[in-house]
């Protein structure tokens, strides 16, 4: 049997965001779902991840399509399920060994900026200028199913540190990056001998051009 493909969303914006690939690779054919229930997380790693694998039935293989900061968990899920492949979406690429942060010294002081007195943090579409959230979306309704989906996380959650499985990124994979802000990421991923391509799109061009994304997925695989 052919492997499932998994995409996992990052837990900070939920299943929405995978939604339209998903239709557009089930009607080509595809064995496909979307991991992760909305707003079910939890605000550690450990609960990040059990969000993932809990989606994840034993039993068959997988090849896993993360988008954003949910490559940060694709070698664990390694380590727990049957993985044959993987698809990097505009995805943070995680080392091949050892741990790593949940966000880079950069992220966490621009973020210091923005919690609360609780050491909460808004939703991630309230991170960034409202124009460049705007021009993610292709309408006021996706925006608002993507929204409705979001998790507020506290601070503490992007010091913690994610372990990295050895051997995770020895299996076939490609990486597919919207425009240039995960340049460095397609470039590691192509030194260790991956496929990658490349779109013309912000963060979330899966919600603008499903169809583009899911033949741009479909070729890597």
């Amino acid at each position: 049997m052919n492997p499932t493909i998994a995409l996992l969303p990052s837990a900070l914006l939920g299943p929405a965001v995978w939604q339209p690939v998903r239709g557009r690779l089930r009607a080509a054919g595809r064995d496909v779902i979307v991991a992760g229930e909305p707003g079910a997380s939890g605000t550690s790693v450990a609960g990040v991840l059990r969000w993932y694998l809990d989606s994840l039935p034993t039993g068959r293989d997988y090849v896993l399509v993360p988008q954003s900061n949910a490559g940060l968990y694709v070698p664990a899920i390694t380590a727990q399920r049957s993985v044959t492949g993987l698809v990097f979406v505009d995805a943070i690429l995680p080392p091949e060994q050892g741990t790593t942060p949940v966000a880079p010294p950069g992220l966490r002081e621009m973020l210091q900026t923005r919690a609360g007195p609780d050491g909460e943090l808004p939703v991630w579409t309230s991170w960034w200028p409202p124009e460049e959230v705007a021009a993610l979306f292709p309408s006021e309704q996706v925006r608002a199913e993507v929204s409705a989906q979001q998790q507020r996380f506290p601070l503490s959650y992007f010091a913690q540190r994610v372990t990295i499985a050895p051997g995770w990124s020895d299996r076939p994979a490609g990486y597919l990056a919207f425009g240039d802000a995960y340049q460095p990421e397609r470039v590691t991923a192509e030194s260790w001998g991956w496929h990658s391509a490349q779109l013309d799109g912000g963060h979330l061009h899966m919600l603008n051009a499903p169809g583009e994304v899911a033949a741009a997925i479909a070729r890597l695989l």
